[in-house]
């Protein structure tokens, strides 16, 4: 089994990690995409591409060739960069058959119908639970690791899983389950798929939030090392102990500020989409959230 070979790259503003992966050394250059990020201001309305740009010029710099541009969720803090990198380089955008149930769910505060298809059409491949897949000469299947919400998944890459908001780094914990189908149950039960890995298996997380003045951003943990140390699941907390604290402490938590705007556009793979006079618009819903 090849190793994949791995870059992240962080964005403070939204404390999101996107990745790079590919076969350093291999003659076949294709790559994946995880999880990248348009910058957006919320109270001007502007986007900019300062931190998809990074991405897609590491690739270019690389030679590398974008077969997969891949999402582990529906993300509620940040917009994905998605459609801008599919435009700029190629690839095939990707989801887990879940977000079929995030449409669902948000169709009705949205009524986003018209430009918005709920079978997942504007995603170019919808993945089926363990569905195996190659990145050119890498071998990868997904798991379907929800909580968070009910569409997470986990992306196995070789020797690494990119596993987004299911688990942090071991000073962080996991992913909050107050949203849309979220789970406390279903988060606990997903982080012991994650932790039946191989010990060595490097685990790439979607965010972190540094405890403040102790260190600087990571993206990288292992199976061992969250099994040994993860505060929230750690040393074999029970079942019940997790989902009350998890439960006790997502209670009456902020809504993300960019939660709106990003539930929207990613739904939609990273478009804006349909435009009124050359116009395009985020919706507000008074009173829904």
């Amino acid at each position: 089994m090849i190793s994949p070979d791995v870059r992240g790259f962080f964005d403070p503003v939204t404390a999101t990690w996107s990745y790079v992966v590919w076969a350093e050394g291999h003659a076949d250059k294709r790559c994946a995409v995880i999880d990248s990020v348009l910058d957006y201001d919320i109270h001007s309305g502007r986007t900019k591409t300062t931190s998809v740009d990074r991405v897609i010029e590491f690739v270019r710099k690389k030679g590398l060739s974008v077969e997969w541009v891949l999402e582990t969720h529906i993300h509620a803090d940040h917009l994905t960069g998605s459609h801008y990198i599919k435009k700029a380089l190629g690839g095939r955008t990707a989801i887990s058959r879940h977000i079929l149930k995030v449409l669902e769910a948000w169709q009705p505060v949205f009524h986003n119908e018209h430009d918005t298809p709920l079978e997942g059409y504007q995603f170019d491949h919808i993945f089926a639970d363990e569905e195996a897949f190659t990145i050119g000469p890498l071998q990868a299947h997904i798991i379907h690791t929800p909580g968070h919400t009910p569409a997470d998944t986990t992306y196995i890459i070789g020797d690494a899983a990119f596993v987004g908001d299911a688990i942090f780094l071991p000073d962080v914990g996991t992913g909050r389950c107050d949203f849309p189908g979220g789970s406390a149950d279903d988060s606990y039960d997903s982080v012991q798929k994650i932790l039946r890995l191989p010990e060595n298996t490097r685990i790439y997380v979607g965010h972190d939030y540094p405890p403040v003045g102790k260190r600087g951003a990571q993206c990288m943990t292992t199976v061992a090392e969250q099994k040994a140390h993860n505060i929230r699941v750690g040393g074999g907390v029970s079942k019940k102990d997790y989902v009350e604290k998890r439960n006790r402490d997502d209670k009456g938590k902020d809504v993300p500020k960019l939660l709106l705007p990003s539930i929207q556009v990613n739904l939609r793979s990273g478009d804006f989409g349909t435009a009124t006079q050359g116009v395009q618009y985020v919706k507000l819903p008074v009173d829904k959230v």
